[in-house]
C-alpha cells in the first residue's frame, strides 16, 4: 500500500454557537489542512497520483473557504464551522475529485497544537 499526504492552508473567521467561552465571539484562524491518500497500484510513471493534480484540487476547495466567515458558508448552516466539520467538508469536496485513489482522512489544524480529523466510516 502506498500513501501520500498533501498540505494546504487558508485563513478564515468563525464563531461557535452553543459554546460557552470566548470562541462564541467572531475570531479567525490560519488553518492548515492535510489530505491523506492511499492505494495499492501505481501508474505507468510509478506514481499513485500526481501530487500537482491533488494539490490543485485542494487549492480549489480551500479557495471557497479562504478569507471568509465560515458561519456564512452553506455547508455549515445547520451546525458550527468547527475544525471537525471543516475536515468533513474538505473530505466530501475532495473525494469525488480524485476517484482513482482512496481518500483516507483529512486533518484540519486550527493551531499547531489543535487538530481535528475526518475519516469515512
Amino acid at each position: 500500500m502506498y500513501q501520500l499526504r498533501i498540505n494546504g492552508d487558508f485563513a478564515a473567521a468563525h464563531f461557535l454557537k452553543n459554546y460557552h467561552g470566548k470562541c462564541e465571539n467572531l475570531h479567525g484562524h490560519n488553518y492548515k489542512v492535510r489530505v491523506y491518500l492511499s492505494g495499492s497500484r501505481l501508474d505507468a510513471g510509478g506514481m499513485l497520483i500526481d501530487f500537482g493534480m491533488v494539490k490543485g484540487h485542494l487549492k480549489e476547495v480551500l479557495a471557497g473557504l479562504d478569507h471568509s466567515n465560515l458561519n456564512e458558508h452553506p455547508f455549515f448552516s445547520s451546525g458550527n464551522p468547527s475544525a471537525e466539520l471543516i475536515a468533513r467538508y474538505v473530505y466530501e469536496e475532495m473525494a469525488p475529485r480524485i476517484p482513482s485513489v482512496h481518500l483516507d482522512r483529512v486533518e484540519v489544524f486550527e493551531t499547531e497544537n489543535n487538530v481535528a480529523s475526518y475519516l469515512p466510516d
